[in-house]
């Protein structure tokens, strides 16, 4: 808000082209960062799966030998991993909500500035070929 309220002063530029360059900074952070947790949240649900299979796969091997073998604190323990793993990955599902709405915001935040440096012709897009 603070800054909001200087973009108006005649010294609104060097605070807008900080702010400009700190949103630009951000953004490739947060972008790989998301994707970063999109890659951890995919390998935790296979995970999940692969840990969901083994218990299976123990509990019955449990009901068809013929040894007395207790293999149920095994698939606890394994029920028990993959409890972790389900918290885990609803931390990382609302970590990466959160990133994705920074992201938005900082798309939008640097939408609004360039709109608004573009306005009061301090900003001019240029293409290449010009100098």
């Amino acid at each position: 808000k603070q800054l909001a309220l200087r973009a108006g002063s005649p010294s609104a530029g060097p605070v807008d082209a900080v702010a400009e360059g700190l949103l630009d900074l951000l953004k490739p952070a947060i972008q790989q960062l998301d994707l970063h947790v999109h890659s951890v949240r995919e390998s935790q649900v296979e995970l999940r799966e692969h840990i969901d299979n083994l218990a299976t796969e123990l509990c019955r091997i449990n009901e068809h030998q013929k040894v007395a073998l207790d293999l149920d604190p095994y698939v606890k323990k394994l029920l028990n991993a993959r409890r972790r793993v389900v918290l885990v990955n609803n931390i990382l599902q609302n970590a990466q909500e959160r990133l994705r709405r920074l992201n938005h915001n900082v798309a939008k935040e640097t939408a609004r500035r360039k709109t608004m440096l573009e306005a009061s012709g301090v900003f001019t897009s240029r293409s290449p070929s010009k100098p």
